[in-house]
C-alpha cells in the first residue's frame, strides 16, 4: 500500500494544500489564510478541495503541516485531525531531516525556510541560494554542506504595492506586469518598474553579495506565489521550482517516520 500523504503549508497569505501518492503530486491546492475561521470551517473547506480534485480523505495515510501563522496552527491541526482521522506531523527545528540551522536563534527560523532548505539539500548543487517570493521575499543560504547559514528578508511584492496605494493620495492600486522600460513613463509604469524591475535586481544583487560573502558560486531557486512575476526579468540563471516547500515537507516527513 503505497503512502498517501498531505502536505499542509499555513502561510501568512494562503495556506497550501498537496497531496502525495508515493512521489507523485497529485494535486496542489490553496486556501485564503483566516485567523478568524474556526476548525470546523477550516474542516469543511478542506474537504470542499478534495472533492474538487477527487481525492477521497479516508485515503490519506500521513499528514505533515509547516506554519508560520501560530494563531491558526493548532485550529488547523485539529481541523484535518477531525476529517482524516490521522495526527500530523509538525515541522519544527527538531524535526527538519536533520537540517543543520546556524543562525543567532535556531528556534526562530520560520517552518516555510526550513521546508525549502531542505528541499533545495536534496536537489540542487551546492552552495544554494533558495529564493521564497511570497508574502514576504525570503532570501536563504545553504551551503556547501547542507547547512543554512541565514537569509535575508524584505517586503513582499504584494505587501509593497498595497502600501503604495494604501498610504499615498496619488498612486494607484496597479496589477503586477512589468514595464517595457525601466524608466517608467507615467504612473502605473514607474510603479510596475519599482515592483518588478526593482524586486528583481534586489534578487540578483543579493544572490551577488552571498556569493561574494562566502566566496564561492553558488545556484540559485526560486519558489512562491510571485515567483513566476519576478525571476524572468532577473538577470542572473534562476531556477523556477513552484513545489518546492511542498518536496520539502514530504521530505521531512519520509526523514521522520525513517528516524
Amino acid at each position: 500500500m503505497s503512502i498517501v500523504l498531505l502536505v499542509v503549508d499555513a502561510g501568512n497569505t494562503n495556506i497550501t494544500i498537496g497531496v502525495y501518492d508515493g512521489d507523485k503530486l497529485l494535486s496542489v491546492s490553496r486556501l485564503y489564510t483566516d485567523r478568524g475561521k474556526t476548525k470546523d470551517q477550516y474542516a469543511v473547506e478542506i474537504l470542499e478541495i478534495m472533492k474538487l480534485n477527487g481525492i477521497n480523505m479516508p485515503e490519506f495515510t500521513s499528514v505533515i503541516v509547516s506554519s508560520v501563522v501560530p494563531e491558526i496552527t493548532r485550529i488547523l491541526i485539529k481541523a484535518i485531525k477531525q476529517i482524516t482521522g490521522l495526527d500530523a506531523v509538525c515541522v519544527s527545528v527538531e524535526n527538519s531531516a536533520g537540517l543543520i540551522i546556524d543562525i543567532d536563534s535556531p528556534t526562530q527560523l520560520g517552518a516555510d525556510l526550513i521546508a525549502t532548505a531542505v528541499a533545495a539539500r536534496e536537489k540542487y548543487p551546492l552552495p544554494c541560494v533558495v529564493i521564497d517570493l511570497g508574502t514576504a521575499t525570503k532570501i536563504s543560504l545553504v551551503d556547501e554542506g547542507g547547512i543554512f547559514r541565514g537569509c535575508a528578508i524584505a517586503a513582499g511584492v504584494g505587501i509593497s504595492l498595497k502600501a503604495l496605494a494604501a498610504e499615498t493620495s496619488q498612486l494607484p492600486a496597479i496589477s503586477l506586469d512589468a514595464p517595457e522600460s525601466a524608466i517608467g513613463k507615467n504612473t502605473i509604469t514607474a510603479m510596475q518598474s519599482g515592483a518588478v524591475l526593482g524586486t528583481a535586481y534586489m534578487l540578483d544583487g543579493l544572490a551577488v553579495r552571498f556569493q561574494n560573502e562566502i566566496g564561492e558560486k553558488v545556484s540559485i531557486v526560486a519558489t512562491g506565489g510571485y515567483s513566476s512575476d519576478i525571476v524572468p526579468h532577473c538577470e542572473k540563471d534562476i531556477l523556477l521550482d513552484p513545489t518546492l516547500l511542498l518536496e520539502g515537507l514530504k521530505i521531512i516527513y519520509e526523514s521522520s517516520i525513517n528516524s
